[in-house]
């Protein structure tokens, strides 16, 4: 189906899209009684490479309770559906999936029951079983009895401390509790109440990262520890001092966590390059180029190439991005927190000026690139950063972001 951008709310749960149009598709489910606003401490940093899109429940947000049959009990195989039916929407075969909580839990269903459609997935406080039905059908009955107001008060000490409550996205999901669908909200209940996932594990291909807060109550680390040992292969993060909406509550250490992990390719179109094979590593080497420093760059870089300088721009080509680049031992998250200590170091201000930028195309926020040059003070010295800020500085500005200033860079 092609995307349609357009497509009426009964159709479609309610939905908001960032990032690059032709960046890899990454689609973000929220929690149990919040919106997609949830996802906003991770969004800005997510949407530089990815399309993201976020989503909201069922009788959440924006979206109608009527997406749930009337008076029928809902299952997560429901829920997974309207994802797939929003994929199919946009055109997205394959998509990256990222989810909190009954979020999370989605995400496993679809990597478990639809593994061709899920390339990366990550789950964060979450569950493969979220304990007996007794106490969902109870939350389920309290709502339909007394509304989902009644919740707010129990659920400030679960999603997060006190203190995080009392800031405007604390209070923002609050209050999205209060507005939820009471049907809805209860139905959703119901499909936790009916969620268990424990078998499905094994057949979960993609790679998978779980995350969890150490301190939280509704899903301890433990159903996080439960994942990550069934899944092949999967990464395990605990945050510390952390409860339930752990990204809202540690934004920091979840945003570098989802960066490192959804900034690797999907490995079923990747092909890594024969040592042996110099073509393929010219190629590999010139597309993950093209990713980090940008097309405009790499052309540069191309038409200045002469006989004088061609071996030398292939060795770059082939061992700098071909083989060093494509390693898998770091994410290029990381890669670029180590080349800009080592461009600081050696004095490199012009590479300098240009990785400060590419490690924007790599997932840094200008906040995390203060850090690592903070960071060089340390161990480069004052003088070395104070310049290394000034140029970073600089190359973070709008509008020097592809400035003339490029031509006389080295074609790194």
């Amino acid at each position: 189906m092609p995307p349609n951008d357009a497509l009426p709310n009964d159709v479609l749960p309610h939905h908001r899209l960032a990032g690059p149009p032709d960046g890899p598709p990454l689609i973000l489910g929220p929690s149990l009684g919040t919106s997609s606003d949830v996802w906003e401490p991770q969004l800005a940093a997510l949407a530089r490479r990815h399309r993201v899109l976020r989503f909201d429940l069922p009788g959440h947000g924006g979206s109608p309770a009527s997406l749930l049959p009337s008076n029928v009990l809902a299952s997560v195989d429901d829920l997974a559906a309207l994802v797939l039916r929003l994929a199919d929407a946009r055109g997205w075969e394959r998509f990256a999936y990222a989810g909190i909580s009954l979020g999370g839990a989605i995400g496993l269903h679809l990597a478990a029951r639809h593994p061709a459609r899920v390339s990366r997935l990550a789950v964060l406080s979450s569950s493969a079983h979220f304990g007996p039905p007794e106490p969902w059908l109870e939350r389920a009955a309290t709502v339909t009895a007394r509304g989902t107001g009644a919740l707010v008060p129990g659920r400030t000490g679960v999603w997060f401390a006190p203190g995080t409550a009392d800031t405007p996205l604390g209070a923002a999901l609050l209050s999205d509790l209060r507005r939820a669908d009471d049907g809805a909200y209860a139905a959703c209940c119901a499909a936790l109440a009916a969620c268990d996932l424990r078998a499905d594990l094994p057949a979960v291909t993609a790679p998978t990262l779980v995350l969890t807060g150490r301190d939280d109550p509704a899903t301890p680390p433990a159903h996080a520890r439960e994942i990550a040992d069934a899944v092949p292969g999967a990464d395990l993060v605990e945050v510390a001092r952390a409860a339930h909406l752990v990204n809202v509550e540690r934004p920091g250490p979840v945003r570098a966590a989802l960066l490192g992990h959804f900034d690797e390719p999907d490995p079923s179109t990747v092909t890594p390059a024969d040592p042996s094979d110099d073509a393929a590593r010219r190629a590999v080497g010139t597309a993950i180029r093209r990713a980090v420093l940008g097309d405009a760059h790499v052309d540069r870089a191309k038409a200045r190439t002469t006989a004088f300088t061609e071996d030398f721009q292939d060795l770059l080509t082939r061992y700098a991005w071909g083989e060093i680049w494509n390693r898998p031992g770091l994410s290029r998250h990381a890669r670029s927190c180590v080349t800009l200590t080592a461009l600081v170091a050696g004095g490199h201000h012009d590479e300098l000026a240009l990785h400060t930028r590419a490690a924007l195309r790599n997932g840094l926020t200008p906040e995390e690139i203060a850090e690592v040059l903070l960071q060089t003070a340390v161990y480069c010295g004052v003088p070395a950063a104070n310049a290394a800020f000034t140029i970073a500085s600089k190359a973070l500005s709008p509008a020097d972001a592809l400035s003339p200033a490029d031509d006389g860079e080295p074609p790194a």
